[in-house]
């Protein structure tokens, strides 16, 4: 019976044998086993095993002669004899450590076997240690922490990942063989600054050493909880991993289905949680997301966030249910087993999360790593100042700036500081008068590389503060000066860099010192203090280990809370889960899926969740009262289930029967394709259907979605200017009052988009891209709910479906400046346009590609690619027949809809591929007569569309409005013919929708 160790052996070698691509080897079975199993007693650790075969693949490790009378026997080498106490006796225990103390084997000629007793047939060969010294080194309180691994032993086709430092540090050699050489789900709790990312790093090479080329069928999925964290992981990784074949994709906010076609052939996808959980919401149709085999999570404590935290922990517990799921239809249980790799740096229970990320067999590794092995030695003070009751968080904020300059001066020992205040305007101030403040002294060559960054910055305020040495950094800058100013602070030319606490896990900038300047910040509409993981991560962006050996953190707040930040600082929180607070959201999501069918499954689902790790280790946090027991708790979470079932099935988003099975209903569907907040769900099922389009943009600015889009004291004055001001154009639907909500601030962003009405406000313009694009979808959420509804609903579904249009082309119905729509044409190419009357899509197409070019000034064949654009739109004839048959309460009509350029259609189309129109068709009582989505794709085939229906005679009036609305373009043009017992009775063009008006005998 082969012993396991040979069996274990046999399988790493073939695997290594393939890695290095060694073909020629003549190592024979016998010889391993007689000299390697024999006299290493491996018991279960490779690392002796691999060192020797390292040994073996150089040529130039062995300088003797082979024999050549007998080509059939090898020439075998005696090892050291190992070490008393074996790996599984002594931990400290090192294979390396046997190749980098001894440079020198004895190797014996078995061709001479006969004559044992001849010295001449034993050789010393010299072997040249193929890894650097074993370093010995020192953590932050001066003790000793181990011995570091080399990067060498990276496989050679890897190593250039790593190519930036020659050793790992000491958090990264004690995970090494866990993350390499293991597929066990693991979990990591360490400083920030610590390298965390190489973890990531290593994950993957390991996952690359078992899957043979090409990696054609392997996904590895990379989530953080902000977009900023995304796109530095893109482009770093795109210039590591891109070498050796991995595609690199970065997968954030509102996409379009084109990133999922795109994601097709990338290796590793860049995401955050709530883009990933659309693609999960629909994994039984996207195969790719079957394919994952390596999950990693940054950031992993933001589970415990109320807003957030939910949607990652659902996520993660949904791809357990995918990899089960998929299991299963293939059968083999075993066979690509997804591994989840999270790290974080204020997780003190990581158990539990290990716990949670369990594989079935058993938690996943766990790893905590206290502040005494951080790589940089942080010194933290917390200061207090004196805020009395009558002074505002405003002005208690604005008293510390003129504390700054003392602070910078004591801590910062004259090296780059970082200074994270709560709000942008604040950062601004702050930095306007630290430069009045302090004045840094700078050598003639310093202030001239200052100049030189100054001359490229767009922002008249941070040009006059750098040459000073101070600059500030927020999301609503300028994406150059972004960079540029990122830069000259990486290189030490800005001694103090002011930025907001928003860009706390972001930011990835050198500094000495910290300081957070106040520990209040103004968010959902109110003052709150920071929570814990947003004082650690500020925290952690002092004393880069490869800028610094030493570091400084100095919070600054109120004398009342300095207890309770120096008692945090002594001691982190335990990671609880939020999901209990967006249950019935993910609940929905579940049910769509057909993971949940009845509450018994409900229950099965919840053990998958961290919630239910959690739920018996403090069972108070999710108000069950303590001593209950498993069942007791498992009972609770059962009821809480059902709370927000009946919540569900209270508004029609699910069925349930009487034994409390449930489906999904049509509604739920919405509410969970288009990823719908329940409140706002709530909020729709409130829609009469008499609702004016003014009445459904002001519905729509209450949404959930949008309580992240703050009013700001600075913004108030300009967004009353939109709102009102007889020298300007302002919005179409005026509000009452002055704007003093977050409501009314996204109701006149709305509509300065839609009415073109120019925002020069930075802010204020990615505010309203922020808007749009939560917008598009749930303002299609809606129009698609009243699609379905029967009741009388007319004029909302009218407006909701005009409504979604205007937000897909960001333009009102009927606007003049439809130019917006075609590629290549901006706000001033517009513009000039409209001064020249050009206000139709028909008006373009009629005027001479020449003349185009003049009134926008550009070059010929610019003209030519407007017009050509403009021609391939789809251009529509509709038509209302009313039948000669006559009945007190029933009438037919024949609806007949033409694409009337559709030989043209099918050589090129402007629209994209889904485009399609709605015909709605209602009567005087408000009733939906008719309504049906007809896609071009649909027209395409043969040309026209044509449809009977029968309508009733309404009580209040014997007219009918029929409408054809494009789903993306205003102003499509569209010719409408209406007839009365076979007679025309007027032909009328009308550009983006059109209402016939009939009347009935």
């Amino acid at each position: 019976m082969e012993s396991q160790s040979l069996s274990r052996f046999k399988t790493e070698l073939n695997r290594f044998l393939e890695i290095y691509d060694i073909r020629d080897m003549e190592v024979q079975e016998s010889v391993i086993e007689k000299t390697i199993i024999y006299n290493l007693e491996l018991q279960g650790r490779l690392d002796g095993l691999i060192i020797l075969l390292l040994f073996l693949k150089d040529e130039r490790l062995f300088k003797m002669t082979m024999p050549t009378k007998t080509p059939n026997k090898l020439a075998t080498f005696n090892c050291l004899p190992f070490p008393e106490n074996s790996p599984s006796q002594d931990e400290n225990c090192d294979f390396r450590n046997v190749a980098e103390k001894h440079t020198e084997y004895d190797l014996k000629d078995n061709t001479k076997q006969n004559d044992q007793n001849d010295t001449r047939s034993l050789k010393k060969a010299h072997v040249l240690p193929m890894m650097s010294q074993a370093l010995n080194v020192q953590d932050a309180t001066g003790r000793s922490s181990g011995t570091l691994r080399a990067v060498t032993e990276i496989p050679v086709q890897f190593r250039n990942v790593f190519k930036e430092f020659p050793y790992f540090n000491y958090i990264q050699s004690k995970a090494l063989d866990d993350l390499l050489y293991t597929e066990k789900n693991f979990v990591i709790c360490s400083p920030t600054g610590s390298g965390k990312t190489v973890l990531f790093e290593l994950a993957i090479v390991g996952l690359l050493m078992q899957v043979p080329k090409p990696w054609s069928n392997i996904k590895i999925v990379y989530m953080a909880p902000i977009k900023t964290l995304c796109n530095q992981r893109n482009e770093d990784w795109k210039e590591k991993f891109g070498p050796i074949g991995l595609n690199c994709k970065e997968l954030t906010g509102d996409t379009e289905m084109d990133d999922y076609f795109e994601i097709q052939d990338a290796h590793i996808i860049i995401t955050t949680p709530e883009k990933w959980d659309t693609m999960t919401r629909k994994w039984r149709d996207n195969s790719l997301v079957q394919f994952v085999r390596l999950f990693l999570i940054d950031e992993v404590h933001v589970v415990k966030d109320e807003c957030r935290g939910a949607t990652l922990e659902v996520v993660v517990s949904r791809m357990k249910t995918v990899q089960l799921a998929v299991s299963r239809m293939s059968n083999q249980l075993d066979d690509k087993t997804l591994r989840f790799v999270a790290v974080s740096a204020t997780i003190p229970n990581v158990e539990d999360i290990a716990e949670w990320l369990s594989d079935g067999k058993g938690p996943g590794i766990a790893m905590k790593i206290d502040e005494s092995y951080r790589p940089v030695k942080l010194r933290k003070i917390v200061l207090g100042f004196p805020c009395s009751s009558t002074q505002t968080e405003f002005k208690f904020d604005l008293s510390l700036n003129y504390k700054m300059a003392s602070v910078i001066q004591t801590y910062s020992e004259q090296k780059p500081a970082l200074v994270f205040c709560a709000t942008r305007k604040g950062v601004q101030q702050a930095a306007s008068i630290l430069a009045k403040d302090a004045k840094f002294i700078m050598t003639t060559d310093h202030k001239q590389r200052l100049q030189k960054y100054t001359n490229s910055i767009k922002d008249s305020k941070l040009r006059d503060l750098l040459v000073y040495g101070v600059g500030y950094h927020h999301a609503g800058m300028d994406v150059s000066d972004r960079k540029a100013i990122e830069a000259a602070f990486t290189a030490g030319d800005v001694p103090v860099l002011f930025t907001t606490s928003t860009l706390a896990m972001g930011v990835n900038l050198p500094a000495h010192l910290v300081v957070i300047k106040s520990t209040v910040h103004y968010a959902g509409g109110m003052f709150q203090e920071y929570s814990e993981t947003d004082i650690l991560q500020m925290m952690g962006r002092a004393g880069r280990p490869q800028f610094d050996t030493t570091a400084a953190v100095v919070i600054m707040t109120r004398t009342q809370t300095k207890d309770n930040y120096t008692q945090m600082l002594d001691g982190v929180h335990t990671i609880e889960s939020s999901l209990h607070k967006h249950l019935v959201e993910h609940l929905n999501a579940e049910i769509i899926l057909n993971t949940i069918t009845d509450v018994n499954v409900a229950l099965e689902w919840i053990r998958s969740t961290f919630l239910y790790i959690r739920a018996f280790k403090n069972p108070n946090h999710y108000g069950f009262a303590t001593g209950q027991g498993r069942t007791g708790i498992e009972t609770k979470l059962q009821e809480l289930c059902l709370k927000n079932l009946h919540a569900l099935s209270s508004i029609g988003l699910i069925k349930m029967d009487e034994e409390i099975n449930f489906k999904p209903t049509e509604t739920g569907r919405l509410m969970a394709r288009y990823c719908i907040a329940f409140d706002t769900m709530k909020l729709f099922y409130l829609v009469t259907g008499s609702e004016t389009l003014n009445e459904l943009v002001r519905l729509i600015c209450n949404c959930k979605e949008f309580t992240d889009v703050q009013l700001r004291m600075n913004e108030k004055k300009i967004l009353n200017t939109l709102n009102k001001d007889k020298n300007r154009v302002t919005i179409r639907f005026p509000l009452e009052g002055k704007v003093k909500t977050n409501e009314m601030k996204v109701n006149c962003l709305i509509q300065a988009q839609l009415g073109c009405i120019p925002v020069q406000e930075f802010t204020l313009t990615q505010d309203t891209a922020k808007i749009f694009k939560c917008g598009v979808r749930v303002t299609k959420c809606l129009s698609e709910l009243l699609m379905q509804q029967e009741n009388k609903s007319f004029m909302a579904l009218l407006n909701a479906v005009i409504l979604a249009k205007c937000f897909r082309a960001k333009l009102w119905d009927n606007s003049t400046y439809v130019s917006r729509q075609l590629d290549k044409i901006g706000p001033t190419l517009s513009n000039a346009m409209v001064n020249a009357g050009l206000t139709t899509f028909q008006k373009i197409e009629d005027t001479n590609a020449r003349e185009l070019e003049l009134i926008v000034n550009r070059h010929p064949p610019f003209g030519n690619q407007i017009r050509e654009s403009v021609l391939h739109l789809p251009k529509y004839e509709l038509s209302v027949e009313q039948l000669a048959r006559y009945h007190e309460s029933v009438a037919e009509i024949i609806v007949k809809i033409t694409l009337t350029n559709y030989q043209q259609l099918r050589e090129k189309r402007t629209a994209p591929d889904n485009h399609h129109t709605s015909l709605i068709i209602g009567d005087a009582d408000n009733q939906v007569v008719y309504k049906r989505k007809i896609t071009d794709s649909a027209l395409l085939k043969s040309g026209n569309w044509m449809k009977k229906i029968e309508v009733k005679r309404a009580f209040k009036s014997e007219e009918l409005s029929v409408h054809l609305i494009s789903s993306e373009y205003d102003d499509v043009w569209i010719r409408t013919f209406a007839c009365h017992s076979n007679s025309a009775m007027f032909l009328t063009q009308i550009p983006s929708d059109t209402c016939c008006n009939i009347k009935r005998d």
